[in-house]
């Protein structure tokens, strides 16, 4: 009978915390690189241009959502808002870091020919084409799937060459239970497994 009591207990336990109240929650993206790029200056030189990141995504409101064992949705956006701030300044750290000044441009075609007018030694282009992370509770667990999809273009000046590069990753977890932060922490190690490969080889 005590056996059968403890159990009801922690079934109701997870309950509780599968059936957390809905609401909009902020994940604050932020790429913190774990390797050394110590090529990175040679390849793109110490200045690079952005121009504002393209989110091509249907919904740019939200990066995902968690249903809860009641069907309550928690949606989830990035801090900064809107995405494409996010990754852009958190890149700008990143790079910093590793002594490359970025600067931010209005526009560019994204054609090698107009790398000329260009006063950085390269330019940086990303199109968001997935960006999402779901989530759905059980009694006793929770499955987070997330997918992210990146364009990157990279025009450089010396090379009078512009290097597109389709990036994209899947990922699933099971946890126990699942929270933002555990969300939010899924999807910074998506970013450092992109970012960390691509400036690792940039072309």
């Amino acid at each position: 009978m005590k056996s059968n009591r403890w159990l009801l207990i922690i079934w109701l336990g997870f309950f509780v915390m599968g059936c957390a109240k809905a609401g909009t929650h902020s994940l604050s993206l932020r790429y913190q690189p774990v390797k050394e790029f110590s090529s990175l200056q040679q390849k793109v030189g110490s200045t690079l241009a952005m121009v504002p990141f393209k989110d091509e995504r249907t919904d740019t409101l939200y990066i995902g959502l968690h249903t809860n064992l009641q069907g309550d949705s928690n949606y989830f956006k990035s801090h900064p808002f809107p995405l494409e701030k996010a990754i852009r300044e958190s890149l700008s750290e990143a790079l910093f870091r590793n002594g490359v000044k970025t600067t931010l441009i209005s526009n560019w075609d994204g054609k090698p020919e107009s790398l000329r007018q260009i006063e950085t030694d390269s330019v940086l282009m990303i199109e968001i084409k997935k960006f999402w992370t779901e989530g759905k509770s059980s009694p006793f667990k929770s499955t987070v799937k997330a997918a992210v999809q990146l364009v990157i273009h990279l025009g450089v000046r010396k090379e009078a060459k512009v290097f597109i590069r389709n990036v994209e990753v899947e990922k699933e977890i099971t946890v126990a239970r699942s929270t933002p932060e555990r969300v939010e922490a899924m999807i910074n190690q998506i970013l450092t497994d992109i970012f960390d490969s691509y400036f690792s080889q940039p072309y």
